[in-house]
């Protein structure tokens, strides 16, 4: 199981992405789709239209990390795309554990904080 700190900022993104993409690929994507600079932190996850694939970009300070992820069965929930014009969503550290956990992120929601 991957952790990954909650100060990192974590796009999804809603579209899904052709799966032979690389470093270049989704440093593009990433840049002209999703609106943001892959080189000032962040990590970037990308699904294939079965959403049975899953790539992550990451800039660690001195290089991009692509990791990927091949379910045998199945496949990942991506969330609810509501509010997400700009093509990615934000999500929380917790939140991308879980979706790579396989937990069910469509019908989820935070609770309120004094039920958490």
């Amino acid at each position: 199981m991957l952790s990954f700190s909650s100060a990192v900022r974590i796009y999804l993104a809603v579209d899904p992405v052709d799966m032979r993409k690389s470093f270049d690929g989704l440093y593009a994507v990433a840049a002209e789709q999703l609106k943001e600079n892959p080189l000032q932190g962040g990590m970037f996850v990308f699904s294939n239209k079965r959403r049975n694939r899953l790539k992550i970009l990451f800039f660690d300070g001195t290089g991009l990390w692509v990791l990927a992820k091949r379910l045998e069965k199945g496949g990942f929930t991506w969330p609810r795309t509501g509010g997400a014009a700009s093509g990615k969503l934000r999500l929380k550290s917790e939140a991308l554990s879980m979706l790579l956990g396989g937990i069910d992120l469509k019908e989820g929601m935070a609770k309120a904080w004094y039920e958490r």
